[in-house]
């Protein structure tokens, strides 16, 4: 296990560095181009309820998706993480224009507050059909490393314990974010596909 956490360690450090290197300008171009792949996925566009995440600065950028989540009618819930711990839920969101009004986490990423009650998505028996997922590093067979916190795999535990099952799960990736391989332990959950722009295609 210390190897393990080890090269997991090693692998965040180097994911880190390469995100740090790309251009606001490239961070743009590449989001724009994973927004038109999911808008035209058709896992998304039979999808009725999707959980989203808000985009940290060195995260893919999911303003044009959840802006095409409510033009398409769909239902669009955002994480709401708690803190010091490693539970998140997926609460829903009323409308784009919400996401600014809503209080900044010490990460500076907008989320609900405690206190304000929203339908969290497996609640209800409609649960989720998709979530589109961060990620610090991705190899091609659907491997994930986050951040440390586990917030992803606990939550997709959660669904597959409701009766729908679990979600489609898409990763959004910098093409630099993929590796030839991730360092994974039996409790990491595997991505159902990861979208990047891929040279070799």
């Amino acid at each position: 296990m210390a190897a393990l956490r080890a090269a997991k360690g090693a692998l965040r450090a180097e994911l880190r560095r390469r995100l740090r290197a790309l251009s606001e300008a490239e961070k743009r171009r590449q989001s724009r181009l994973l927004a038109g792949q999911v808008i035209n996925h058709s896992k998304y566009q039979a999808s009725q309820r999707i959980a989203v995440f808000l985009s940290l600065p060195d995260e893919v950028q999911t303003e044009e998706i959840i802006k095409d989540i409510f033009q398409q009618g769909k239902e669009c819930f955002i994480p709401q993480y708690k803190p010091q711990s490693n539970h998140m839920d997926m609460v829903r969101l009323a409308s784009y224009e919400e996401i600014a009004l809503l209080p900044l986490t010490s990460w500076n990423i907008h989320q609900p507050a405690e206190n304000d009650k929203r339908e969290e998505a497996l609640s209800v028996a409609e649960g989720l059909d998709l979530i589109l997922m961060p990620g610090l590093g991705f190899d091609r067979t659907g491997n994930r490393l986050g951040r440390g916190k586990g917030y992803y795999d606990t939550y997709l535990e959660r669904c597959m314990q409701h009766p729908k099952g679990k979600p489609y799960t898409i990763a959004l990736a910098f093409k630099e974010q993929v590796c030839d391989m991730v360092p994974v332990t039996e409790n990491d959950m595997k991505v159902d596909e990861i979208l990047f722009e891929d040279d070799g295609h």
